[in-house]
């Protein structure tokens, strides 16, 4: 008889299965799951600023919608990176080694899917940062650094795999347009902080 076919919902979980279904050694869950839950609570906090905010205006309720859709769309991603890298594990248990090598790179498209999310999302706190009342600005701050740290936690996952690859030119733009993704998703969250710095400080 065939083994029973178990379905996890990992996203479903509380937090204290979820973090201890992370922490296990074989686990089904990596970083691709773990930035997509920080990705998630990032938006949460930058919903509950934007819900502060005078929602009278046209700008406010575009943030506020779109900060939304990409709370929920974090919490899905969650799951879609444990599918993302079902062809890996597959391949590695069979051991080949081409076939390894065709399943590493749609491995990490969540966390390269977390990345360019993020990238915008700095970009809606950032609108979030100039309209927000003074003291729900420190929600902005805390959703802009959890955004970062989501995007940095990927990228690392993505570089660490494409050191496997056997393709130079492969290895060297996933490095380069990571270290770019990075540095502009840096850059937005230091501006942000510094807004949020101000507003607290005056």
């Amino acid at each position: 008889m065939a083994d029973k076919l178990i379905i996890e919902i990992f996203r479903e979980k509380n937090a204290e299965e979820f973090t201890k279904a992370l922490a296990a050694p074989d686990s089904r869950l990596e970083t691709g799951s773990a930035a997509a839950m920080t990705a998630a609570v990032a938006m949460s906090l930058a919903a509950r600023a934007a819900a502060a905010c005078d929602q009278s205006g046209e700008k406010a309720q575009y943030i506020a919608r779109n900060i939304e859709t990409l709370r929920g769309y974090m919490v899905h991603l969650i799951d879609e990176d444990v599918k993302s890298r079902g062809p890996l594990r597959r391949a590695i248990k069979e051991g080949d080694a081409r076939t390894i090598e065709a399943a590493r790179q749609p491995a990490v498209c969540i966390d390269q899917e977390i990345i360019n999310m993020m990238g915008q999302a700095l970009e809606l706190i950032a609108g979030l940062a100039e309209i927000c009342p003074k003291d729900s600005m420190h929600y902005v701050g805390e959703a802009a650094e959890l955004a970062l740290a989501a995007v940095r936690c990927a990228r690392l996952y993505i570089v660490d795999m494409a050191r496997y690859s056997s393709d130079e030119t492969y290895k060297f733009v996933t490095r380069r347009e990571n270290e770019l993704n990075i540095n502009n998703c840096a850059d937005q969250a230091e501006k942000i902080r510094a807004a949020i710095e101000k507003a607290l400080t005056e």
